[in-house]
């Protein structure tokens, strides 16, 4: 008798979403940062604080209120934004510079993964991340300083599209960098002088037209003064337009992302 196959070779068992294989891939990248909770929690959130005590004792007296309100709170929001991207982008690209160095990036593309659902499981642990820091930090702003978010919605929505954004940047450096000193020097040479230029800790409109033209075109300037606008209640463009520029930025890098993934470039042989 004649056995024939229940699915036609390269046929998905699944249907259009593999949901099981994309929580556990999500579930692996939680997991991933949640075993060593005081380097990806808890380090970010000790840097943070030194930021903001070492502005506010080195400077916070002497400077006036910016955009009406006092220098400390114009620049926590900044802060807490900084340290969201920068882990969004950190438990991406190590995943997957640290799985390609080590050599078991196969275990991630054997399974019947699509690269929509690869982007997606990745992106998720990026996102998770984030929102445990800007939670955490939320709650330290709102004990040590008093800041009550003005609209809290706006606020997490941005939040959560600075992760998603980051999250995407850190897939497309992991895929492009085979070694350490290669990430380092994309973190070093590209998202640290993003994030750092971006309004964190000055307004834009207190720098030449030159220079705040320039900021415009930076993605993170729009995120960081979205969350601004949800903690304090004051920002340098309309929350809106930051909106639209940041979604904008976040699903062309996915989309990028996605296309990587599906074809293997730099990840297969």
């Amino acid at each position: 008798m004649h056995d024939s196959a229940p699915y036609p070779q390269g046929t998905r068992r699944f249907g259009r979403v593999n949901w099981l294989g994309l929580y556990t891939l999500a579930r692996r990248e939680v997991m991933r940062f949640s075993a060593v909770w005081t380097q990806t929690l808890l380090a970010p959130l000790v840097t943070a604080g030194l930021f903001l005590l070492i502005f506010t004792i080195a400077i916070g007296p002497q400077r006036g209120d910016v955009m009406g309100v006092p220098f400390t709170t114009f620049i926590a929001p900044g802060i807490l934004m900084m340290t969201v991207i920068q882990n969004a982008f950190a438990n991406t690209s190590s995943s997957i510079v640290i799985s390609k160095v080590q050599g078991n990036i196969v275990d991630t593309l054997m399974p019947p993964l699509s690269g929509g659902e690869l982007v997606l499981g990745y992106l998720a642990g990026g996102i998770a991340r984030g929102l445990f820091v800007a939670v955490a930090l939320a709650a330290v702003l709102a004990l040590v300083l008093g800041i009550v978010p003005s609209h809290p919605l706006v606020a997490l929505v941005f939040v959560i599209l600075g992760a998603a954004f980051m999250s995407a940047l850190g897939l497309l450096a992991g895929i492009f960098a085979n070694k350490f000193d290669q990430m380092a020097a994309i973190t070093n040479f590209v998202v640290t002088p993003l994030a750092f230029l971006s309004g964190t800790f000055y307004s834009v409109e207190a720098l030449p037209a030159v220079l705040r033209e320039i900021t415009h075109f930076n993605p993170i300037f729009y995120l960081i003064d979205g969350v601004r606008f949800g903690l304090i209640g004051v920002s340098d463009s309309p929350p809106l337009l930051g909106f639209a520029v940041a979604l904008s930025a976040t699903l062309a890098l996915l989309a990028l992302a996605w296309q990587m993934f599906r074809t293997g470039y730099r990840l297969k042989a």
